[in-house]
């Protein structure tokens, strides 16, 4: 073999193990993303949790732990008047209070705050999937409208060879503002507050919206739907609007 063939076959196997290492392998066993409101993904997020705690207790030993509270139907607490117990960025608005009662007394599963955590997940897999224009797995998470609102605008992007890309760096806020049961439908209604980076580049990769160093603030309005006989755990998103965002074209992801 001539020395150049041979320096450029040592270049090209050297540039191959490089990729493999920075990039990984595909071996066709990677588990989907799971539905964020199934119990599977609630456990997931529990076991997380737990080694968060225990790693925070190890950092501090000898400290006093919480007690557990008490918790009633749908994680509300029993006593008059009790605000769920729920994560720091989250909140109910006392508008919603007697909608989340009438729908844990409907569905006995239905806990407010595993409902947030997932409603929380959702946001981030919905929003990501929107730019990564991946209709997978999007729509087993939206109703068929919101799904054909969300396809309209990734076929746009693509017929024009638009690129779009969002990071979410933090839900800052996720508080319910509406909830109600309908007959056997549950509705409920979440505010989101969060950072992110969101660009839209043209198909010469030029930025039309967007600063990849700024980070902005969004703020989206969602309301998932549920049949409270139903077995199947998982919300579908039924309904969006974003607040802030005027032009369809630097929205998060579509009002419908």
């Amino acid at each position: 073999m001539p020395a150049d063939l041979l320096i450029y076959a040592l270049v090209a196997a050297g540039l191959v193990f490089w990729l493999r290492n920075i990039l990984g392998t595909r071996n066709g066993s990677e588990r989907e993303r799971p539905n964020p409101f199934t119990p599977e993904a609630q456990e997931a997020r529990e076991a997380q949790r737990a080694r968060d705690k225990a790693a925070r207790q190890a950092d501090a030993p000898g400290a006093p732990s919480s007690p557990a509270p008490a918790m009633g139907i749908g994680g509300m607490t029993l006593e008059p008047g009790a605000a769920p117990v729920l994560d720091r960025n989250m909140s109910v608005s006392p508008a919603a209070e007697a909608g989340l009662l009438e729908i844990a007394r409907a569905d006995r599963t239905f806990d407010t705050l595993n409902f947030l955590r997932g409603a929380q997940d959702a946001f981030v897999m919905i929003v990501e999937a929107f730019a990564q224009a991946d209709r997978d797995t999007l729509r087993p998470l939206l109703a068929e409208p919101v799904f054909k609102a969300f396809a309209q605008v990734i076929t746009e992007r693509e017929t024009t060879g638009q690129k779009a890309s969002v990071e979410i760096h933090a839900i800052r806020k996720a508080e319910i503002v509406a909830a109600r049961l309908e007959r056997r439908d549950a509705f409920v209604t979440v505010r989101f507050i969060a950072d992110e980076t969101n660009i839209l580049r043209d198909s010469t990769d030029m930025i039309l919206h967007g600063n990849p160093e700024r980070v902005t603030e969004t703020i989206d309005v969602w309301t998932f739907v549920r049949d409270t006989k139903s077995r199947e755990p998982g919300w579908l998103l039924i309904e969006t609007n974003d607040e802030d965002a005027a032009q369809q074209a630097i929205k998060t992801v579509p009002d419908a």
